[in-house]
């Protein structure tokens, strides 16, 4: 039986839905995506990218708490939020304006694009 995103650290049920929605269903395979993957997944089907999801996501698969990210691995993380931010400029660009709900249906073909 697979383990739910919520058994992570730092990841609560909103996270876990946001996971879902990325066709993202359990803590191992989050665990074998890894931070960037799953957040450029999370990026591409309509979540809004802030910088404290993405280091509560990489503390939490370190089995550490949230607010342990500090200092110098703080700005190398930001640096990594930054790359996956503009790799998935595209899809941010499309996602924009529209609810979750129509960027879900966009995502699969059903509505045109913008």
């Amino acid at each position: 039986m697979p383990t739910p995103v919520s058994s992570i650290r730092n990841l609560g049920p909103a996270y876990e839905a946001s996971c879902t929605r990325a066709g993202i269903n359990s803590a191992e395979e989050l665990r074998a995506l890894g931070p960037d993957e799953t957040y450029s997944r999370l990026l591409a089907t309509g979540s809004t990218p802030h910088f404290i999801g993405y280091y509560v996501l990489v503390m939490g698969l370190q089995g550490r708490p949230w607010n342990d990210c500090k200092g110098k691995e703080k700005q190398e993380l930001r640096k990594r939020f930054d790359a996956i931010k503009a790799a998935n400029a595209e899809a941010l660009t499309k996602t924009k304006g529209r609810s979750q709900l129509e960027a879900a249906l966009d995502a699969i073909g059903v509505i045109e694009k913008m």
